[in-house]
């Protein structure tokens, strides 16, 4: 009815220049209704009838704004929003505030960064909104430096930038890793009194610093936010787990709550991971009981994370209740149960069962998923199902990703299929440190000791990758196997000197143990002394043994004892020391550990067999 009072008053009031002046009241009327409702479509369809067909004048200028709204939000329209363009320049309209920031706000949307430029350029004079305009659209297609060169430039024309403009300047800040400039808007906020500091631009400097790694800053950034929300608490709780202070974390999330701030979904999502680091499943269980009197639980991101929280603890019962509970199962979901699954070896055959259950509903995997895939087949040691993931894999174009492949390279090798570890290797288009040291430890593992020394010779020469720790580990490890002892030292001696290598307790021990065995005693017991990191237990009772078994009882009665001292409550050690003692014929000795054995009450777990 509404649509023929329109034509009705479009058929007698319109002239051969266009639209009379009360039909086109109507047409506006409709326009921004059906866009107000989000009814872009049948909007331009609308402007397409009406009013498209006569000529742009003053009486239908004012439509412009709402029309070219309607095809920034369409997919299907962008030519209609060039020729809208054109006919803007064609009758001067280009000069409106409105029409123009319009136009601007359009090309963003289309991603036409240089056609928004060029509107923006042409302007014969700016308001706030078309800086703004103009700024948002640098930042939505990812030209960071640009759009933080125009916020400088909008300042210094004398404009004010709004909180919103100012905390999105910020967070483009912290992806382009711009922290000079991001703590000059501090400065800026700070000092300037016509620049509003709300909570929300305040939030913004948090999570700054926190990227700049400065808590001291975000401490004191957060103190002086005099109404704090949830978004402030939970940047605060992010920028903790951040940096790893878990206990910290959760110290924001209970202080929250004590100033009546309910910890919404985001909030939730964010606090989980610290439940996983703390090994804590009763404070995972807490967030859990807190979702489900609050509604959050039917959340598809806070169902996926819980999902991973217990999958992480082995509570994979409950995990899957929670799966099973999802309406909406998404490709996260699915991967995490997969995941779930495939970690542990009684559980590997359901992961590949269910991977099965999710083609089936149409679910394509991704990466993540056939990682997980790759992992239960290492855990079942089967070659067939490792086969069939790896033809999947490549039928899908999944197993292009280097972290699949080398995920592929160890599980062929520890399946047992050496040579398909090797064409993996040899096929791959790029390869990183993993790649490399997956191949060396299989060369090591089959006993090709002097092909994975010359693989990581090979790896140097070509200049492409420097080594790290987890490469150095691997060729150590191979020379701990075949017993090259010169090769061993000299790859030592080069970890030791790179700068760029932090050695752990495995290449200590690693090295230690090579030089053991090969009767080395006195560079092993050197190597010990010269640790920059404390000496487990483990090389020192494998220094002991290596000790008494090429005669080095002096050595072993000392290091025997450092053992008892590092763990006097572990029964093994005194038993280790008394063998020694006997060893060297101290029966007074013998007699003085078994005392104190007795006095402490330590029994040795005496050993058995099932054959």
């Amino acid at each position: 009815m509404h649509n023929l009072v329109i034509k009705r008053c479009a058929s007698k009031s319109t002239t051969s220049s266009g639209a009379g002046a009360g039909a086109i009241a109507l047409f506006d009327s409709k326009i921004k209704s059906l866009v107000s409702e989000g009814l872009y479509d049948e909007a331009l369809n609308f402007y397409a009838q009406h009013i498209h067909p006569f000529q742009l004048n003053t009486n239908t200028a004012f439509v412009l704004p709402s029309i070219t709204k309607a095809c920034a939000h369409s997919q299907s329209r962008q030519n209609l929003g060039l020729q809208i363009h054109c006919n803007v320049l064609k009758n001067g309209f280009d000069a409106e505030f409105t029409i123009s920031n319009s136009l601007l706000s359009m090309y963003a949307k289309f991603s036409e960064t240089r056609s928004a430029r060029k509107v923006f350029d042409g302007m014969p004079s700016r308001d706030t909104i078309s800086w703004n305009s103009m700024i948002n659209c640098y930042t939505q297609n990812g030209f960071f430096s640009e759009a933080l060169d125009a916020f400088r430039a909008m300042y210094t024309h004398g404009f004010v930038p709004k909180p919103e403009l100012v905390a999105s300047c910020l967070s483009t800040c912290i992806k382009s890793e711009n922290w000079r400039l991001g703590r000059a808007i501090h400065a800026l906020v700070f000092l300037d009194e016509k620049i509003e500091c709300t909570s929300f631009v305040a939030t913004s400097l948090v999570n700054l610093y926190w990227k700049l790694d400065n808590s001291d800053a975000a401490f004191r950034v957060f103190d002086g936010i005099v109404e704090r929300n949830e978004v402030s608490w939970t940047a605060m709780i992010n920028g903790c787990i951040e940096d790893r202070d878990y206990i910290k974390a959760f110290g924001f999330f209970r202080m929250m709550q004590c100033e009546d701030i309910k910890p919404n979904k985001v909030t939730l999502v964010s606090i989980l991971p610290a439940c996983t680091e703390l090994q804590s499943i009763s404070l995972g269980k807490e967030i859990h009981g807190y979702a489900l009197r609050h509604g959050y639980d039917l959340d598809a991101r806070f169902s996926s994370a819980l999902l991973h929280m217990y999958c992480k603890f082995g509570a994979l019962h409950i995990a899957k209740l929670i799966f099973d509970r999802c309406l909406k199962k998404e490709i996260v979901m699915w991967s995490s149960m997969i995941a779930g699954y495939s970690h542990d070896k009684d559980s590997a055959r359901q992961a590949i069962k269910l991977f099965n259950e999710m083609q089936m509903e149409g679910i394509r995997p991704n990466s993540v998923t056939l990682l997980a895939l790759i992992s239960a087949c290492n855990n079942l040691l089967s070659i067939t199902d490792g086969n069939g993931v790896h033809g999947y894999g490549l039928k899908s174009g999944l197993a292009t990703h280097v972290e699949t492949q080398n995920a592929l390279i160890n599980m062929h090798y520890k399946c047992g299929s050496f040579q398909d570890s090797v064409k993996v290797f040899d096929e791959m288009p790029t390869r990183d440190c993993i790649s490399w040291s997956s191949l060396i430890s299989a060369y090591g593992l089959y006993g090709y000791a002097e092909e994975a020394l010359k693989l990581f010779y090979k790896m140097k020469s070509s200049g492409l990758i420097k080594a790290d720790g987890v490469i150095y580990l691997a060729v150590l490890s191979t020379c701990n196997h075949a017993g090259f002892v010169e090769e061993g030292q000299a790859i030592f001696n080069e970890a030791l000197e790179n700068v760029n290598v932090s050695l752990t307790m495995e290449h200590y021990a690693c090295y230690i143990d090579l030089l053991a065995r090969a009767g080395k005693l006195d560079d092993a017991y050197d190597v010990l002394c010269g640790m920059r990191i404390e000496p487990s237990s483990r090389i020192l009772s494998s220094l002991v043994s290596a000790c008494k078994i090429h005669g080095r009882l002096d050595i072993a009665e000392s290091l025997a004892h450092v053992l008892v001292g590092i763990e006097p409550e572990n029964a093994a050690n005194y038993t280790l020391l008394s063998m020694v003692y006997a060893e060297c014929h101290n029966w007074s000795g013998v007699e003085e550990v078994r005392r104190l054995m007795k006095d402490r009450e330590l029994r040795k777990n005496p050993s058995y067999s099932k054959i």
